[in-house]
């Protein structure tokens, strides 16, 4: 594929609505294998362009917590790149539970894998 497609599906997802990527090989077979009877993953050269808008977390902190709680309660941003984590399924739990309001912060996140997302205005 030389380009790719871009879905404006569900908006709750941790960056929003926007084409996911990944540089963690172990992440991007996982996102290839979920309902796909023949998995494929593409290779995408990035060239930074200091035009764009880009938000980027360097590691799960109180920002983060709050930009993932935005997303996933459906609303949308205007940043045309967003990077950092994503939750995992350890991460999964506490995040919702912090959105529900049952849970306060806490910088206890584990290890996630790194992504980036492309939104396309």
């Amino acid at each position: 594929m030389q380009f790719p497609e871009i879905r404006k599906s569900l908006y709750t997802k941790d960056f929003s609505w926007g084409f996911y990527c990944t540089n963690n090989w172990k992440q991007a077979v996982r996102w290839a294998n979920r309902n796909n009877e023949k998995p494929v993953i593409n290779f995408f050269d990035y060239t930074a362009d200091e035009s764009l808008s880009i938000l980027k977390f360097n590691e799960m902190n109180d920002g983060w917590l709050e930009f993932i709680a935005y997303c996933r309660s459906g609303k949308t941003h205007n940043y045309d790149i967003v990077e950092g984590p994503m939750a995992n399924d350890t991460v999964w739990n506490y995040v919702n539970d912090f959105i529900k309001g049952t849970i306060t912060k806490k910088n206890n996140f584990g290890h996630l894998q790194n992504s980036r997302t492309l939104h396309i205005k």
